[in-house]
């Protein structure tokens, strides 16, 4: 069983940063060949890819956070990391941690982050 768990989220103002951390335990195997990603989902809207890592490291941003947001792994701690600068109100969401295994996607609970004055 695969199990992620996010954190990190909370309230900040327009313009401040964020780290969000997702722990990745479970049956995972080789866990520095998986591709990792940041997805968000606002109310009334479609998950979205924010961020992707591969395990060698490349990584991939929507267009809106490009720029402004980082995402990195650590592989001795089976931790990914999304750190995002420059926060704005539309960035308000659940934000999910996932993993591709396969052809089975995993998701963490979610993490709220709202940016608000």
């Amino acid at each position: 069983q695969v199990q992620l768990v996010e954190s990190g989220g909370g309230l900040v103002e327009p313009g401040g940063s964020l780290r969000l951390s997702c722990v990745i335990s479970g049956s995972v195997l080789l866990f520095n060949r998986l591709a990792l990603g940041w997805y968000r989902q606002a109310p009334g809207k479609q998950r979205e890819l924010v961020a992707a890592i591969t395990g060698s490291g490349t990584t991939t941003y929507a267009g809106s956070v490009k720029g402004r947001t980082t995402i990195s792994r650590d592989h001795a701690k089976n931790t990914v990391y999304l750190r995002m600068n420059g926060l704005k109100p539309e960035d308000t969401a659940v934000y999910y941690c996932n993993v591709r295994i396969a052809v089975t996607n995993y998701w963490g609970q979610g993490t709220q982050v709202t940016v608000s004055s």
